[in-house]
């Protein structure tokens, strides 16, 4: 008997996969060109051709269609962070590794796009502001709070608030990203973005370390 897991899909449900795969990609370009406020349902209808019931058949508001933009924006850096925070690794490579990878991403000419939409339009479309937050920002600090919390409870690091420690990675992370956002320099250095990767985890773990130890815990 076939495993429906691996079943393979139909001909007419692969046919509806890639038409929402270019509802997604047309609707990427508008958010990202034309902002939120400036992309609407029949504007996306009328690049994509065809009727307007397939793309209300897809998604049933502008606003279902930004949450599945975020999604298919951030789900393959969010599966990789599954990964990067696996319970089982070393804390120091782990948290090194995650403030790396978060700077990269969030560095990305669409990531400061997207930040900038966000920043722009959060203001008249608080929907916008509370979406991102729930399907990309949030998520991150969700997966980053139970790793960090699974090490306070393991004795690894001090018992403190996990959101507020999570928080602390995540705005040094930030502050050093956005650098890219304000001075226009798309570039990105490796070796000195591994340096300031450490510098981040440097910080947190003088803040946090369980024993003044363990600040070398994993490193090389």
């Amino acid at each position: 008997m076939t495993d429906a897991k691996t079943a393979p899909i139909g001909k007419r449900e692969e046919r509806r996969l890639e038409r929402r795969r270019a509802i997604l990609a047309v609707a990427t370009r508008s958010f990202l060109e034309n902002g939120y406020d400036g992309t609407t349902m029949s504007g996306i209808s009328a690049l994509l051709g065809g009727s307007k019931g397939t793309l209300w058949n897809h998604f049933s508001s502008k606003e279902d269609l930004f949450a599945a933009f975020l999604d298919e924006s951030t789900a393959v850096f969010k599966e990789e962070l599954l990964t990067v925070l696996e319970p089982s690794r070393d804390l120091r490579p782990a948290l090194e590794t995650f403030a790396r990878r978060f700077i990269e991403k969030i560095s990305l000419p669409q990531s400061i796009k997207l930040y900038r939409l966000i920043i722009g339009e959060s203001g008249r479309s608080p929907e916008v502001g509370r979406m991102f937050y729930e399907r990309a920002l949030g998520a991150v600090e969700a997966m980053l709070v139970r790793f960090l919390e699974d090490r306070m409870k393991a004795g690894v690091l001090r018992t403190s608030d996990p959101l507020a420690s999570a928080r602390l990675i995540l705005a040094q992370c930030v502050a050093c990203g956005h650098r890219q956002m304000l001075f226009g320099d798309a570039s990105i250095d490796p070796a000195v973005l591994a340096e300031e990767a450490v510098q981040i985890v440097d910080t947190f773990l003088r803040l946090y370390a369980a024993e003044e130890g363990l600040q070398g815990e994993g490193a090389t």
